[in-house]
């Protein structure tokens, strides 16, 4: 009999099984646009290659009487075209299946991924060798760039909040990267027990760090009040939060609407304010919503929760979850409400809840109580009721989620034949998700509702800025899936 390797879920991982529904099954989209149509015999070749370094991505989740847990297997994943709509399902409690899929559709390669398993980050890292390895085999001799080519512009650092220092590199692309093993929780490693020169004390907070990821991302549900970011130190009664409501789509499928343009012009915009892009593009999304909504009504608070990246200051090659969330929000009616005040409100915000500091502190406290007697010796259903009732009620406390993975740098020959690379997740709410290539900033927008008036107004309020924007819709009512594919 086989011996199989089989690892606990870290903190955030439990929180997803836990929260996950019809709705919102936690799951995520990194994908990338080619030059070319996709070839699936190199596709399935290339992930073969990309699989055999990421032992996590074989595991598959098992359910014990006091936790989950991932375990080793031998299966095998199978490039398809694309068949489902956007973000499907991957986990199934009756079944034994890998908790990622890869599919294509045209000239776009997609990788899709239940949030338990990874984190934006590690997905990025598994894409880069997909893509890397995939091209390798179609463009077998190497490929220069042109004499005179510029760095492509991106829209931060990454998982990044704020302007570019460094593209993102994941540590992948060629033979002599790291393993990606089952085992390694970043969590238990940094913030189990007190570490002598811990790595939070000694880094520097830059005002260049970019800290966020999705992740599970932009659909990362809060780990509850122990999670949540160190707010300012003085206090105000607090309104009551707007949560945008609308028309459900009619089979539970996430409403995707992808905006396309310039990173440099965005960014630009957001300098000008002297705020990273993150809290820039958060401070338009807000203003979109209370057009759309019609100005708010009674619940004139506005409350943004952004996954932190947390390897730009505790170091790991993990790609398991390694996040914590933050929370910002803005009132109405209080002071000056256009867009770069708002910005600059909220960047003032984030930037002290992000410190290595304070996230060290709030993860110290979660993970005690996560790991009280009481709560140890619970069975894994009540431990799921209680963290998802933890989880409900924090989200009572946000109106939209948001997630920036930052400037994708790729190695050659991918970076040659790769344009737009586009992310999203699930949503229970409105939300954005956004990432560079290119030069290209896209930012997709999801939501559980039909109504997209939020980001028309988003995108108007770009263009009315001198931003080029180019917009697409997938298809989720009725009368829009009769019309066939365009």
């Amino acid at each position: 009999m086989t011996r199989r390797t089989w690892v606990r879920l870290d903190n955030a991982s439990n929180i997803f099984l836990a929260a996950r529904t019809d709705a919102d099954p936690k799951v995520f989209r990194l994908s990338a646009e080619t030059d070319h149509y996709v070839d699936p015999h190199l596709l399935q070749a290339a992930l073969d290659t990309t699989f055999d370094r990421y032992p996590l991505y074989h595991a598959v989740l098992r359910r014990g009487v006091f936790w989950y847990y991932l375990q080793d297997s031998d299966l095998r994943p199978v490039v398809t075209a694309e068949d489902q709509y956007t973000c499907a399902p991957l986990y199934q409690s009756d079944r034994r299946n890998l908790l990622f899929r890869v599919v294509h559709h045209r000239r776009r390669i997609i990788l899709e991924v239940f949030h338990a398993l990874s984190d934006g980050t590690g997905a990025l890292w598994f894409l880069t060798d997909l893509l890397t390895a995939y091209h390798r085999l179609r463009y077998p001799d190497p490929v220069r760039p042109a004499a005179g080519a510029r760095e492509p512009l991106g829209s931060g650092t990454g998982p990044g909040l704020a302007d570019p220092v460094a593209p993102v590199v994941p540590p992948g692309g060629d033979a002599s990267a790291p393993t990606h093993a089952l085992s390694g929780d970043s969590f238990r490693h940094y913030f189990l027990r007190r570490r002598q020169g811990s790595t939070a004390t000694g880094s520097a907070f830059r005002r260049e760090a970019a800290p966020a990821t999705l992740t599970a991302a932009a659909g990362a549900p809060s780990s509850g009040a122990a999670l949540r970011g160190t707010g300012a130190r003085h206090s105000r009664p607090r309104t009551k939060v707007y949560r945008a409501a609308g028309t459900r789509t009619p089979d539970n499928r996430t409403r995707a609407v992808e905006l396309t343009m310039p990173a440099q012009r965005v960014l630009e915009l957001a300098r000008a304010e002297g705020v990273s892009l993150t809290m820039y593009l958060i401070a338009v999304f807000f203003e979109s919503l209370r057009r759309s909504s019609g100005g708010l009504g009674a619940a004139r608070t506005l409350a943004a929760s952004v996954p932190v990246n947390l390897r730009q200051f505790f170091p790991s090659t993990s790609a398991r979850n390694f996040f914590a969330t933050v929370r910002v929000d803005h009132t109405y009616g209080e002071g000056p409400d256009d867009v770069g005040s708002v910005s600059r409100q909220l960047d003032g915000q984030f930037r002290p809840k992000a410190s290595p500091e304070a996230l060290e502190r709030k993860l110290r406290r979660f993970i005690r109580f996560e790991r009280m007697s009481v709560l140890r010796i619970l069975p894994r259903p009540l431990k799921d009721l209680i963290l998802k009732l933890v989880n409900g009620g924090t989200n009572r406390g946000l109106s939209v989620a948001v997630s920036n993975l930052g400037r994708v740098s790729l190695p050659e020959p991918a970076a040659s034949h790769v344009g737009r690379i586009l992310f999203h997740v699930t949503a229970v709410r409105p939300q954005f998700c956004a990432i560079s290539h290119a030069g290209l900033l896209t930012i997709t927008f999801t939501s559980p509702f039909t109504e997209t008036a939020h980001v028309r107004d988003f995108a108007r309020m770009l263009t009315a800025r001198g931003v080029d924007v180019t917009v697409a819709a997938a298809r989720v009512t009725e009368d829009e899936l009769a019309e066939g594919e365009p």
